[in-house]
C-alpha cells in the first residue's frame, strides 16, 4: 500500500487549501472543499476493508452510494492543514443508502467531516447530471463578493452583467454566469437543496452575507473560477461609488465570445 501523503489528490488538496487560506478567503474554520475520488485511485493508498467509523450524513444522497471523496473536516483550520492532514482532512466512501459515511482515512482526532457536508454532497450529485466530469465543491468566504452582497442588487442576470463588466476574461471563465441565494441558515439539508438547485445551471452560487460556491473538473479550475470572480468583485468594490465613465459593453463581450468560443447565459446580454 503506497503512503497516502504522496497520492497526488492528496498533495494538491493539501497545497490547494493551503492557498485558499494565504488568500484570506478561509479565516479561523471558515470554508471547506471536497474532492470526489475514483475507487481505483483511492484505492491504492487504502487498506482493504479499512473502515475506520462510520459517520451518520444527516441526509440520504443515494445518486452518491459507493463514491469516495476527500474532505476538510469541521472545525477546522485550513492554516493547519499542511502541517497535519491526517486530523483534518477526512477520506470518505457514502455506504449503499448514501446515508452515512464510512471514513477510511483521516480525522485521527476522532472529528468528521464538515458542518456543510450536506450542501457539498447534493451539489456534487447536481453537476455530476449536469458534467461528468465534476469532482470538486468549494466553499469559502472571499471579502469582496461578501461585500457585494450588502451593495449590490441580488438579482442573478445583474449581479453577473456586473462581474462580467469588471474584467475582460470573467465572460471567458464563467460565461455560465453567477447564481445567487438569498441569506439562508448555513449547515441545514435546506440550504444544501437550495444550492444544488442553484448548481444545475451555473458553477459558482453565491452564499449572501456569506460566502461562495465553486464547482469544477479539478482544484485547480474551482479555485482559479472562485478567484477570478473574486477580483471582479474587488474591482466592483473601488468603483461603486465613482461615476462609471467607461465599462465593457455587451457589443464587447459578443466579441469575447466569438473569439474564445463561448457562450453567454441565455437572455444575459442584450
Amino acid at each position: 500500500m503506497k503512503d497516502i501523503l504522496t497520492a497526488p489528490f492528496m498533495v494538491e488538496m493539501i497545497r490547494t487549501v493551503t492557498e485558499m487560506y494565504r488568500h484570506g478567503w478561509d479565516e479561523r474554520n471558515g470554508g471547506n472543499v471536497s474532492l470526489l475520488l475514483d475507487k481505483s485511485e483511492a484505492d491504492a493508498y487504502l487498506e482493504e476493508n479499512g473502515v475506520i467509523r462510520t459517520i451518520p450524513a444527516g441526509f440520504s444522497c443515494p445518486e452518491l452510494a459507493g463514491r469516495y471523496f476527500l474532505v476538510t473536516g469541521t472545525g477546522k483550520y485550513f492554516k493547519n492543514v499542511q502541517y497535519a492532514p491526517d486530523v483534518n482532512l477526512g477520506l470518505v466512501r457514502l455506504d449503499d443508502t448514501g446515508e452515512n459515511a464510512e471514513l477510511l482515512w483521516g480525522f485521527t482526532d476522532g472529528g468528521k467531516f464538515t458542518s456543510e457536508f450536506p450542501a457539498h454532497m447534493m451539489s456534487h450529485a447536481a453537476r455530476l447530471t449536469i458534467d461528468p466530469h465534476n469532482r470538486v465543491v468549494m466553499h469559502c468566504h472571499p471579502a469582496n463578493l461578501l461585500a457585494m452582497t450588502y451593495v449590490h442588487s441580488l438579482d442573478e442576470r445583474e449581479f453577473t452583467r456586473t462581474l462580467w463588466q469588471m474584467c475582460t476574461e470573467c465572460i471567458v471563465v464563467f460565461p455560465d454566469g453567477v447564481n445567487v441565494l438569498p441569506w439562508m441558515l448555513c449547515g441545514t439539508s435546506e440550504i444544501g437543496i437550495a444550492t444544488a438547485g442553484k448548481m444545475q445551471t451555473a458553477r459558482l452560487v453565491v452564499w449572501s452575507q456569506h460566502g461562495i460556491y465553486g464547482a469544477g473538473k479539478d482544484l485547480d479550475e474551482t479555485f482559479g473560477l472562485i478567484e477570478t470572480a473574486e477580483k471582479a468583485a474587488e474591482i466592483y468594490m473601488k468603483i461603486a461609488h465613482l461615476p462609471l465613465v467607461n465599462t465593457i459593453t455587451d457589443e464587447q463581450l459578443h466579441l469575447l465570445e466569438e473569439r474564445f468560443g463561448v457562450r453567454a447565459r441565455e437572455g444575459y446580454l442584450h
